[in-house]
């Protein structure tokens, strides 16, 4: 029985997606007869006198999770973990009471997140009639689509039906879709998986309208919750996934804070004769914390984490967004304002170069229908060069696809990966002349369509015409003085480009594989053609209880390669005790290989609640780089031969980073201080 009751449950978590929102029938007779009757098995499940009460035992994870970069794109990272063993209580009617028996929690970044006491515990009864969450702080007293007055307030739709196998008899679960009358009110989004036999809910998968959040950071909730069956005849609890998602509400800046609960249930025992006086006083509770503190777990934190996250990955809650998304149509569902001011990342507000000097910006962000239309308007002005820059763009997303018209006045780097945080870039040239940029001015206007492929995959296509010009150094640094910026400048060209990306896994990972390519092709005008590959990736592998890191980023190029498309290689983020972008050309390949050793550390408080790791990164690594056939008029040269960087890494919190490398052929070191990759996108 449990192996079936576990293949029941996978099995609907494998549903397919829905039919376009244009195909569907709402309010069928078939389908409000099939609310009905679920309704009324609701109401008559709560006073089922063959189930008294019940006792079982939850275990779940709740991950505090942070996502940067330009779109979001990337997977989050992990912030705070916490663990917790619950016992779960239940008696008729609607009794519910949970005990925290254990519960460890561990920080990988400063924070002092609380979270609501509901978030640390399951859901019962399915929300009751009322949906809350936060305490009502979040959601308050929406109406639940199978309470009575639900009935009434939203549209039904039948969807497709799943048939699973048990040894005694077959089951059949009917997905009914649930939309509001009104999307103008606090309501639910999102499809019922319904016993075709008896009407009780196996699964409910949804989000929440706009006006139904209350917290004016609430960008969505979305909110899994699967049922399986006990007994042979009652459908409780089993699995319940609740993702929380939250932006700034003043400034559209590519971060996003997530809080993901993810509960198992089992052990469950029926009609123990619970007295009422034990359902007194809060549903949640805790015992001592030296009792929660003693609870004896059956393997670390970090390796729960990583069994847990696995599940987690396989995106369920995106493809219930995306569902959503399907049923609601173009109505809005995000609960962020529609007008914003926004830009891609905090350099755009204010950042310095040898170029433009200090240069001051700010931004717009419009949206209509949720996130399927907008509308970004930026614009920057450099104090020391006295030009002003500007992008405008719009995009339009239908489902997976997305089409985005462009046009702008930008300064770019030549170079195709960065190798420093923006801001650190900042301090770095206004302080101390160390600007690690090799800029030109574009203008142009682009087209691009982007389509999702499986879980992490994307490919997109782009036409663009573009005109260059090369920049003079005109600022002034605080101390030392800037290197020349070489000259960049030429005709203009109409492009094409085809590129795919396959991103990260996401938090936690054991192994993770990702990688990104580009072919460009371009006519300058005059009647020179180029072709031009470029491509990046990592892999990381488990060794033990250590990683292996493999790094790797490189191109090539045909004849007439513009000096703006050149490769360049040396120094910071890529050889480290090499001279800074001394090589370059036409052809480039640079590999860096690190293992990733974690050892003791200090343990510092985060907050009342949370400490760090006890541990920081040691990374002994070694990089190999070569470029050949420069490209006329740029100061990059050939390698001669392979340049060889040895070097030692270290990094605490997965946030900061030294690191110091060796060049074999300078006998030189370098040494770099910056914060890690994955914060670069959003600085």
């Amino acid at each position: 029985m449990r192996v079936a009751l576990v293949a029941a449950v996978l099995a609907l978590l494998e549903l397919g997606h829905p039919r376009p929102a244009a195909a569907q029938t709402w309010d069928s007779d078939a389908s409000l007869a099939l609310a009905r009757r679920a309704a009324l098995r609701r109401t008559g499940a709560a006073a089922d006198t063959t189930l008294h009460d019940y006792k079982a035992e939850a275990h779940g994870f709740l991950f505090f999770l942070g996502a940067f970069g330009v779109g979001l794109a990337d997977p989050p990272r992990l912030v705070k973990a916490d663990q917790l063993e619950l016992e779960v209580y239940w008696r008729a009617p609607a009794s519910s009471k949970q005990r925290v028996i254990g519960w460890r929690d561990q920080a990988q970044l400063p924070t002092d997140i609380n979270y609501h006491r509901d978030h640390l515990g399951i859901i019962q009864n399915n929300f009751g009639p009322l949906i809350r969450l936060g305490e009502g702080d979040e959601v308050r007293d929406v109406p639940h689509p199978l309470s009575p007055a639900g009935l009434d307030l939203y549209d039904f739709a039948l969807g497709d039906t799943t048939i699973i196998a048990f040894p005694e008899r077959e089951l059949r679960v009917v997905a009914l879709r649930v939309r509001p009358k009104d999307f103008g009110l606090p309501r639910i989004v999102g499809t019922l998986y319904l016993d075709a036999a008896s009407a009780d809910l196996v699964r409910m998968a949804f989000n929440f309208t706009p006006r139904s959040y209350l917290d004016g950071s609430l960008e969505d909730v979305s909110i899994v919750l699967d049922n399986a069956l006990w007994e042979r005849r009652y459908w409780l609890p089993y699995r319940q996934e609740i993702e929380i998602r939250r932006r700034a509400t003043w400034l559209d800046v590519p971060v996003r804070g997530i809080i993901r609960a993810r509960w198992e249930i089992d052990t469950y025992a029926f009609n123990l004769g619970l007295a009422p006086s034990w359902f007194a006083g809060d549903e949640i509770t805790f015992l001592p914390k030296a009792e929660r503190d003693s609870f004896p777990w059956k393997q670390p934190l970090a390796a729960a984490i990583e069994g847990v996250a696995e599940p987690v990955r396989r995106d369920d809650l995106e493809r219930v967004r995306a569902e959503v998304e399907e049923i609601a149509g173009r109505r809005a569902l995000s609960g962020l304002r529609t007008q914003r001011l926004g830009v891609r990342c905090l350099s755009d507000l204010l950042h310095a170069n040898r170029v433009e000097g200090l240069a001051a910006g700010a931004g717009i962000v419009v949206r209509r229908g949720g996130e399927r239309r907008e509308l970004h308007a930026r614009a920057s002005y450099g104090f020391a060069d006295h030009r002003a820059k500007g992008a405008l763009s719009a995009v339009e997303r239908a489902g997976r696809g997305a089409l985005e018209l462009s046009a702008y006045r930008e300064v770019r780097d030549v170079g195709d990966w960065p190798v420093i945080a923006p801001l650190q870039n900042s301090f770095a040239s206004q302080e101390f002349g160390r600007d690690y940029g090799d800029y030109y001015l574009t203008e142009g206007a682009r087209l691009t369509y982007r389509h999702g492929v499986g879980v992490r995959g994307e490919w997109r296509a782009a036409v663009a015409r573009e005109s260059f010009d090369s920049l003079a150094v005109v600022a002034t640094p605080a101390n030392g003085a800037f290197r020349p910026n070489p000259s960049l400048g030429g005709p203009s060209t109409d492009l094409v480009q085809l590129a795919f990306e396959r991103r990260s896994e996401g938090f936690a990972v054991r192994r993770d594989l990702h990688l990104e390519t580009v072919l460009e092709g371009g006519r300058v005008d005059g009647g020179d053609t180029y072709l031009r590959l470029a491509g990046a990736g990592h892999l990381l592998l488990p060794a033990g209880d250590t990683r292996v890191l493999l790094r790797a980023q490189g191109g090539v190029a045909s004849a007439d390669l513009p000096s703006h498309r050149a490769f360049v290689l040396g120094g910071r983020g890529t050889l480290l005790g090499d001279p800074y972008r001394a090589w370059g050309g036409k052809r480039m390949a640079l590999l860096h290989v690190e293992w990733r050793v974690p050892v003791p550390f200090l343990s510092l408080a985060v907050g009342s609640y949370a400490r760090t790791p006890r541990t920081l990164t040691l990374a002994p690594f070694a990089a190999v780089g070569w470029s050949d056939r420069p490209v006329a008029g740029t100061p990059w040269l050939s390698t001669p031969g392979a340049r060889v960087t040895l070097g030692l890494g270290l990094e605490w919190l997965g946030v900061f980073r030294c690191e110091a490398g060796f060049g074999t052929a300078t006998h030189r070191v370098g040494v770099a201080l910056d914060v890690t990759r994955d914060f670069w996108g959003v600085l």
